[in-house]
């Protein structure tokens, strides 16, 4: 009997020695704080549906939407303009510009690893904001690369019916080049969320060897959701600096140069604010709770700067226009856009209210005051409206406020510090990414106008202005009768 008892004894420590490597399995697995990389293809289908969305913005949105404001001499050779630039920076940017923007290099610039789409394929995946989460990284070269087709046609609507197509369009390849895909670098690039969290396993040397990689503005923590920087306040001045450069249109101010239809800017801006749900809640590249967050913000907050805008039109002029209505709506979008993701729905709200009266006193006022003509008010809408909105992301971030607070993926993968935020610190980071982009592409743009205008000539002669660009620069009118 005691031998029996021995040997059940023995056997029992056997079987939980055995055991043992079964239980230690499941518990090293939960104890990563990466989990299992994984490709959903729920995120992977809304993805791509952002990505129309945002190519909508171009064409037939903006191009719409600026056409209807022109002269009716002009209409064509502004839908023109768009449609090109669109068609040439996505060309541009499956060349090099991908890799210029997207790959590790400098601060400031990516390198040409990705040039051609070098070792791009079905398989690859991109990082998205969650640990372990990843989309295909061709989906997430086409995301992008709607932003970088939409962002040099937004400054053509500051020198709209008086430049030159050939000219402006090898203007744009180069401030792309140049310009956009640096900031875009600066502003978007890091390694992803699981390079972070496996370097902070590492030790401290090699999460500071990560953070180095990432693009100069985000190392330093700025906060551009969906481009308030990159898209535009950096297309808003670059469209200041153009339009002062090349100079007035024929006649202005004394002329009236009404806009011939108002009608196609209306459904141009509706078609703007339909495809910024992709440009704004796309921007999370996931579909999640985050994502539900922009896109409410982007509703919202659009709603209350056209209400904004209409309420300080009537206090001005007595009567609210279907013009000013579309204005403040596209303000919205803009100063929204950087905030999306962490504003909550009533601080977009706010800034939406904010922003309207804001960019409504730079339209109109300061406009007149210095006299410079921005044919369509890409300064005083883009530009004001982006640093509005890019500065309150500061502000609308703090989770005391309804915010989201920022992601800790060293420490924690993943988690909002809620407890931790500095809002004045935000701030100055923030302050100092608006300040960058309006140097970079300020001066930037400013020495591709010379050299371009030196080359080339940006300006049709006099009597091809009076004509209209259409016939002159494309052989063709938008209107038969």
């Amino acid at each position: 009997m005691k031998q029996s008892t021995r040997l059940l004894g023995l056997a029992l420590v056997a079987g939980l020695v055995a055991a043992a490597p079964a239980w230690a399995q499941p518990v090293a697995a939960t104890a990563s704080p990466i989990p299992p990389p994984t490709v959903d293809k729920g995120d992977t289908a809304w993805m791509l549906v952002s990505s129309l969305l945002v190519l909508m913005m171009s064409v037939p949105g903006l191009a719409l939407f600026y056409g209807g404001l022109v002269r009716t001499k002009n209409m064509l050779s502004v839908l023109t303009q768009v449609l090109m630039i669109v068609c040439m920076v996505a060309v541009i940017w499956v060349t090099y510009g991908y890799s210029i923007a997207f790959t590790g290099g400098s601060a400031f610039f990516g390198g040409l690893s990705k040039a051609f789409l070098i070792g791009v394929d079905a398989n690859s995946r991109a990082a998205t904001f969650s640990n372990g989460v990843y989309i295909p990284e061709y989906v997430y070269i086409c995301f992008q690369m709607t932003f970088a087709c939409i962002t040099p046609a937004l400054f053509i609507g500051s020198v709209a019916e008086r430049v030159r197509f050939s000219p402006l369009m090898l203007f744009s390849a180069l401030w792309v080049t140049l310009i956009y895909f640096p900031i875009a670098h600066m502003v978007w690039y890091w390694g992803g969320p699981d390079a972070v969290a496996a370097a902070a396993l590492k030790g401290a040397s090699a999460l500071a060897a990560q953070n180095a990689d990432a693009g100069y503005l985000f190392q330093k923590g700025a906060l551009d959701f969906a481009g308030g920087t990159v898209v535009h306040i950096n297309a808003g001045i670059t469209g200041l600096v153009l339009c002062i450069l090349l100079g007035k249109r024929i006649g202005f101010p004394k002329e009236a140069m009404t806009p011939h239809s108002l009608t196609m800017t209306m459904i141009g801006a509706s078609l703007l604010w339909v495809g910024w749900f992709g440009f704004n809640a796309g921007s999370n590249l996931e579909a999640n709770g985050v994502t539900a967050v922009a896109f409410i913000n982007t509703f919202v907050a659009t709603a209350a700067a056209g209400l904004s805008w209409l309420l300080v039109e009537q206090a001005v002029h007595g009567k609210p226009s279907l013009l000013g209505a579309a204005s403040g709506v596209v303000a919205g979008l803009v100063a929204v856009t950087p905030a999306s993701g962490y504003a909550g729905p009533m601080g977009s709200v706010v800034l939406g209210l904010i922003v309207s009266p804001l960019c409504f006193f730079f339209v109109s006022t300061v406009k007149s005051k210095f006299g410079y003509d921005d044919s369509l008010d890409v300064f005083g809408v883009h530009c004001i409206g982006g640093i509005t909105g890019a500065i309150l992301t500061a502000v609308l971030d703090a989770p005391y406020l309804g915010g989201q607070g920022i992601a800790d993926y060293a420490t924690k993968p993943g988690a909002m510090v809620a407890g931790s935020y500095d809002m004045l610190t935000q701030l100055w980071i923030q302050t100092q990414g608006v300040a960058i982009t309006l140097v970079w592409s300020g001066v930037g743009a400013t020495l591709l106008f010379f050299a371009v205008d030196r080359l080339w000539g940006m300006r049709p002669t006099a009597e091809v202005e009076r004509e209209g660009l259409d016939i002159a620069e494309h052989g063709e009118r938008a209107y038969n009768y």
